[in-house]
Order: structure tokens, then C-alpha cells, then sequence
């Protein structure tokens, strides 16, 4: 397995190219990912290099690809685990490849991971 640690211009790389990490890489990033994606957003639109609307395109998905490096696998001590975190970002997933609205993409992942802790 290799690791590979990103920051928030590859994460917005990976999200506006749609790369998909094969499954015996692992990712590491800080842990102020999604805040710096978030503020790298905010630059590119108040320099003009990028419309609101298409910021706010990227947004679900770059901040998706910050939650699975930084929390969706993560378990203590560095290693993995897989738990409701899990099913809500399939969820979330599912409603972005569906193109549901970005509200719309983080109510299912929530409802999705608390309906699978509370079955579980």
C-alpha cells in the first residue's frame, strides 16, 4: 500500500477531474483540509479566476474528497474503520452522481450514516 499525502490543490484536482484513488493507496492530509479548500474556493471567485456558480459545483465534491481522506476510514491510532460514516459517504456519493443539489447531497449522507448507527 502506498500513502500519499494531499493537499487542498490536489484534492480539488482529484474532485474537478473525478480520479479515483485505486484501492491499496491510502490518502493522508491535515487535518484543516476543508477549511483550506473551502478558502481556496473563496480566492479563486473573489480573483475572478472562477464564476460562484462553478465554485459552488466543485464544492460538494471537493469537500467529499476531504472527507474520505480525512474522515470516512479513519479509525484510532492510524488505522481503518468502517462503521456508519461509511454508508453516509455512499449516500452522499450516490445523490452527487444523481446530481442532487449540494443540501440535498449532505441531508443523505447525514439521514443515510445516523439511520445505519441507529439499525446498528
Amino acid at each position: 500500500m502506498a500513502r500519499f499525502v494531499v493537499d487542498c490543490g490536489a484534492v480539488l484536482q482529484i474532485a474537478a477531474e473525478e480520479i479515483d484513488v485505486a484501492a491499496g493507496h491510502e490518502l493522508l492530509a491535515p487535518t484543516l483540509l476543508r477549511s483550506q479548500t473551502l478558502s481556496a474556493l473563496h480566492e479563486a471567485v473573489h480573483r475572478g479566476e472562477m464564476r460562484p456558480e462553478a465554485a459552488l459545483e466543485h464544492l460538494a465534491p471537493a469537500l467529499l474528497a476531504a472527507l474520505v481522506v480525512t474522515q470516512a476510514l479513519g479509525g484510532d491510532n492510524g488505522g481503518f474503520a468502517v462503521d456508519a460514516r461509511l454508508a453516509g459517504l455512499a449516500a452522499g456519493a450516490a445523490a452527487l452522481v444523481l446530481r442532487a443539489p449540494l443540501l440535498a447531497v449532505i441531508a443523505v449522507a447525514a439521514v443515510t450514516a445516523a439511520l445505519v448507527r441507529l439499525v446498528g
